[in-house]
């Protein structure tokens, strides 16, 4: 079955917006577990407006589901008004997350909205920090969009998993032309499966869109699902949220066997 990992960045960002504890990242990750969620995902990236690294390390500390860690590994210190970023790496060193996903966002970046290309120079700056987070026992997952080309160059490159971006998938599903995308995710979930990769998924998968990627894609692993989920928590509250996407990933994994 499919695990759900449940993004709380925009938990954190409520937080930030007017300073203090509330809401309690920790709380809502307590919330989700409840509930019955598999693991719990955090991107802090160096501006600080979502999680923080303080975030990342109180979780380390005691959460009992797998704790996913996004970011770009190139993103080095930095220092915005009072938050000191530490450098993403160097946040997977102090925490040795169980999963580490690289993401080729940019500092100032919105939201993540590509894969990585993997050129030859890109995979030559990024194959020593796969080598150091697998040595230190986290499992390592590449964003990438749904081509089965760049998704040997990760298995090349030593990725354990490879997360792929679902935001085209998620705009073609709203504009109701699904049939133009979902082959290629079809094609690369297939593409991973040969290559011995795992398979994640994530970025603006919803309640309306979720079930059909899951019984058209083979062997998705896990689905890191954050504003959606948050954003039907406001209505529903977040316990019955995370049971909703719960549901739609059993009934999923009901239907694919």
């Amino acid at each position: 079955m499919t695990n759900l990992s449940v993004n709380l960045n925009k938990v954190a960002l409520m937080r930030n917006a007017r300073g203090g504890s509330r809401p309690s990242v920790r709380h809502a990750a307590e919330a989700c577990i409840a509930a019955g969620a598999h693991g719990i995902t955090l991107h802090p990236r160096p501006d600080g407006r979502h999680a923080l690294s303080d975030d990342v390390e109180e979780l380390k500390s005691w959460l009992p589901v797998e704790l996913n860690v996004e970011g770009n590994p190139f993103a080095g210190p930095e220092t915005t008004d009072t938050y000191a970023f530490p450098g993403f790496m160097e946040i997977l060193r102090r925490t040795r997350p169980a999963q580490a996903t690289l993401v080729p966002d940019s500092s100032g970046q919105r939201t993540s909205d590509h894969g990585w290309r993997l050129d030859e120079a890109t995979m030559d700056r990024l194959r020593p920090f796969v080598e150091e987070l697998k040595n230190q026992g986290s499992r390592v997952s590449l964003f990438m969009e749904p081509n089965p080309a760049t998704i040997e160059r990760a298995h090349a490159l030593g990725a354990d998993r490879v997360e792929l971006y679902t935001g085209p998938y998620a705009d073609a599903f709203a504009e109701g032309r699904v049939a133009d995308v979902l082959p290629a995710y079809v094609a690369a979930g297939k593409a991973a499966g040969r290559l011995g990769l795992g398979l994640n998924a994530g970025h603006d998968l919803n309640l309306d869109n979720l079930s059909s990627f899951l019984e058209a894609v083979p062997g998705v692993l896990e689905v890191s699902i954050g504003q959606a989920l948050v954003a039907d928590a406001l209505h529903m509250g977040l316990g019955p949220a995370v049971g909703a996407y719960l549901s739609i990933v059993r009934a999923s994994a009901a239907i694919s066997e």
